[in-house]
């Protein structure tokens, strides 16, 4: 753990008490802060005190008397409507700032490698760390992935911290220096913290903003607004970054991308094979090529060599909840693809496939699924989930038949008892929501969770199944 001593004899208030917020109020304590902490949930605040962390409700201090609020990234503090504790440390001029701040000021020598994208980050920020321990270079994984950052030893030498950076994340980091920066896509997502589309791009350049001189910018090309900046960043030769464009789509001049089932780089040389993408079912489609070539462009302007780049992508696992590949049952595939909490992160899925039983809904979002009209041919049959049920029903209709199933329990009692019908057909059973998952479940990974339970449970292992199949 990290001990925060740039807040030695401070105090310092830390509100929302999940993983990252635990782990920073331990590591202000640590370095000599007062600490005073609180999160809505009770629970929370108890598992904390035994930390021997202090309980205080915010709502109720003074900030004129505190230094420092760290809020965690899921709490608002302009749009739609700040928390009450964001609002009381404004009031007070009391600067607001995350645990990666914190992380930044108190490591030793932080060499960053930032990752941000609306779609694609946490597989990239897995992918980058994979690559690069398979080099040998010692490195940690963390930021809105696995190991809160102030859990990282702060002994490296000469390793590289991969953080994936949210925009909530972004926005309360105002000392990040990143060595190398990477967005990877932009398109509406959390549009109602951000205040709208602006704010949210203005909140995901702030990763670029964050660079020295000369520093290395890795941008995907494939949307318009990455693309825009792409462009907007080489125009304006902005701080003279190196500027390396990368795509699941073409190769571009200068980057990485696709070229006849391949990576290719043009960074050393003219449409150099890294490896080919073919028959990869860890990495399927256009949006994981494009992280395949992030990860190659950072790996390659790392110095290391095309040989152990193509074997690390190759040995690659991917991550739980991001088209897991759940298991196969004859030629049906079970994918399981909870993260696809928008129609951008679903859109991703549905054209890996050619034949689909989906599931999908929940707490919808801004947009719904109407942008997804360009899949209905694929799909076989719609099995609706969550309080979102007849919204998503009203889209499908007259485009694709469905079943309102209500929970995800019901729609794979219902996938079963088709699969008499259709093991011997090539289908992907996808689980893909296009929508937030807080109508049912505590997270997007309890939802794939109990997906891949009853996936095992109820097909894959189930023997009376088999036996009629036979």
């Amino acid at each position: 753990m990290i001990a925060a001593k740039s807040y030695l004899g401070k105090k310092v208030a830390v509100m929302g008490l999940a993983r990252s917020g635990q782990s920073a109020a331990e590591a202000l304590k640590a370095g000599g802060a007062e600490v005073v902490a609180w999160d809505d949930d009770v629970q929370k605040c108890r598992e904390t005190e035994l930390l021997g962390i202090n309980i205080s409700d915010l709502t109720k201090e003074d900030f004129t008397n505190i230094d420092a609020l760290i809020l965690s990234p899921g709490i608002p503090h302009s749009f739609p409507k700040p928390h009450v504790v964001a609002k009381k440390a404004k009031k007070a001029n009391t600067p607001i700032i995350g645990d990666i701040e914190i992380f930044v000021k108190n490591f030793a020598e932080p060499r960053i490698i930032g990752i941000t994208g609306t779609n694609g980050k946490s597989t990239t920020t897995a992918l980058v760390g994979h690559i690069l321990r398979s080099a040998g270079l010692p490195v940690e994984i963390g930021g809105n992935i696995g190991l809160p950052v102030l859990g990282f030893k702060n002994t490296l030498d000469d390793g590289y911290q991969v953080l994936e950076l949210s925009s909530y994340q972004l926005e309360l980091t105002p000392s990040l220096c990143c060595e190398i920066a990477v967005i990877l896509n932009i398109s509406p997502d959390h549009l109602d913290r951000h205040g709208g589309m602006d704010g949210y791009k203005a909140a995901k350049l702030k990763i670029i903003e964050s660079l020295p001189e000369n520093a290395i910018a890795i941008i995907g090309v494939d949307d318009h607004e990455s693309n825009g900046i792409a462009k907007s960043l080489e125009e304006n030769e902005y701080k003279n970054l190196r500027v390396t464009p990368i795509s699941g789509l073409v190769a571009p001049e200068k980057g990485v991308g696709v070229l006849d089932g391949n990576i290719v780089s043009n960074i050393n040389r003219e449409n150099e094979v890294v490896i080919s993408l073919h028959d990869n079912a860890i990495l399927p489609g256009v949006h994981n090529w494009q992280n395949v070539a992030a990860g190659t462009a950072i790996a390659s302007t790392l110095g290391i060599p095309n040989n152990i780049i193509k074997n690390s992508i190759a040995s690659f696992p991917g991550l739980p909840h991001r088209q897991e590949l759940v298991g196969t049952f004859n030629r049906l595939t079970f994918i399981n693809d909870s993260k696809a909490t928008n129609a951008d992160a679903t859109a991703r899925a549905l054209s890996c496939y050619e034949s689909i039983y989906w599931i999908l809904g929940g707490q919808s979002k801004e947009g719904g699924i109407a942008s997804l009209s360009t899949f209905f041919p694929k799909i076989r049959h719609a099995f609706l989930i969550g309080e979102c049920s007849e919204e998503f029903a009203d889209v499908l209709k007259g485009g694709v038949k469905f079943t309102n199933c209500g929970t995800i329990q019901n729609a794979i009692e219902t996938i079963k008892n088709n699969i008499p019908s259709i093991y011997n057909d090539k289908v992907a059973i996808l689980l893909s929501p296009a929508a937030a998952s807080f109508d049912q479940f505590e997270s997007y990974e309890a939802r794939g969770d109990i997906f891949r339970l009853l996936i095992e449970e109820q097909i894959l292992s189930n023997p009376d199944l088999r036996g009629c199949l036979s």
